[in-house]
């Protein structure tokens, strides 16, 4: 039986990569930090709590990555520990480089001195390639437009840095946007789809947003963590851009969730508050997956509507469900 060690295991990523190793028969260990004990309601709802061990780790204290990497000796590790939040990057930025960046480096650097069997996945970002039209692939240039994405580039280079120094396979997702009904509710996304339901029930009047023409390439989480796991099947590390290769507005997002449950005026519902922009942002992200599919053949099986709806649904059963929710 292989053994997965899963950084970040309470995370959206932690709870659909977690699901999708037990059922390929993986035995899963998984981190999370005091802070984050709230979102084991994520694995209770993918039924894990039992099927899975549990640690308590901190991607900014040594000693907690050491002991964790030296008892787990997995045969695969997956890097998914971060602060995950672009917005909060700039006003925490030297935190957030501390976990993003640094963390990586503690755990690169403690694999290769106590576990070097073991095979790494690290969860780089397309907020890496920051402001420009083009769409991005393993090689475009990286122009980040905020601290979370210049942590990003850090610790993205710091893992090619140890694959090519050590021979340490760690291979790279460079993941665009992908959201899921257990994405959090600080990401616009989901920020929207739960209004909506909220809406719907008259417990809100008015979602509240900030820049919604920029756009994102949106996928679904449930189907990129199994790009993480082929790239580990691989028997030479890479890097690879996981994406869908279309990208859409906040705008259109808030126009086909309204349309979803009957509201046309959907601008009705929306206001937009200054607070809720970014100093920089970036105005366009979409990715090709060319690479992904040809070597790995990993192709996305959720569309960009079908998300949208997905999400929509499971937060209003929700709220039928709990009307605390």
């Amino acid at each position: 039986m292989k053994k997965a060690l899963v950084i970040g295991i309470t995370g959206q990523d932690g709870v659909y990569l977690s699901d999708f190793l037990l059922k390929k028969g993986y035995e899963v260990i998984g981190t999370f930090r005091r802070t984050s004990h709230r979102s084991l309601e994520r694995l209770e709802s993918f039924d894990m709590i039992d099927k899975v061990e549990l640690l308590k780790m901190d991607l900014v204290d040594d000693i907690s990555i050491n002991k964790t990497i030296k008892y787990a000796q997995a045969d695969e590790i997956y890097n998914l520990g971060a602060q995950s939040f672009v917005g909060v990057s700039f006003d925490q930025p030297i935190l957030t480089s501390n976990i993003n960046g640094l963390g990586p480096l503690r755990v690169f650097e403690t694999v290769k001195e106590l576990s070097p069997h073991s095979k790494i996945y690290h969860a780089s970002s397309s907020e890496m390639f920051g402001n420009s039209n083009d769409i991005k692939n393993e090689d475009s240039r990286m122009y980040p437009a905020s601290p979370y994405g210049i942590s990003k580039v850090y610790a993205h280079k710091t893992a090619q840095h140890y694959r090519e120094a050590y021979e340490m396979f760690i291979s790279c997702g460079i993941l665009f946007n992908h959201e899921s009904p257990f994405r959090g509710l600080e990401f616009v996304t989901r920020k929207i789809t739960y209004n909506i339901a909220r809406i719907l029930k008259n417990k809100k009047d008015k979602i509240v947003l900030g820049n919604i023409k920029s756009k994102r390439d949106w996928g679904f989480a449930g189907d990129y963590v199994k790009a993480m796991w082929l790239m580990l099947q691989q028997d030479n590390p890479k890097d690879y851009v996981v994406a869908t290769g279309e990208s859409h507005s906040v705008e259109d997002f808030l126009e086909k969730a309204f349309q979803y449950v009957g509201i046309d005026n959907w601008r009705e519902y929306v206001s937009i508050d200054e607070k809720f922009m970014r100093p920089q942002d970036i105005d366009n992200l979409i990715g090709d997956s060319s690479k992904a599919k040809k070597e790995l053949g990993w192709t996305p099986s959720v569309s960009y509507e079908e998300l949208v709806k997905m999400m929509i649904d499971e937060d209003k059963r929700m709220l039928e469900v709990n009307p605390y929710y």
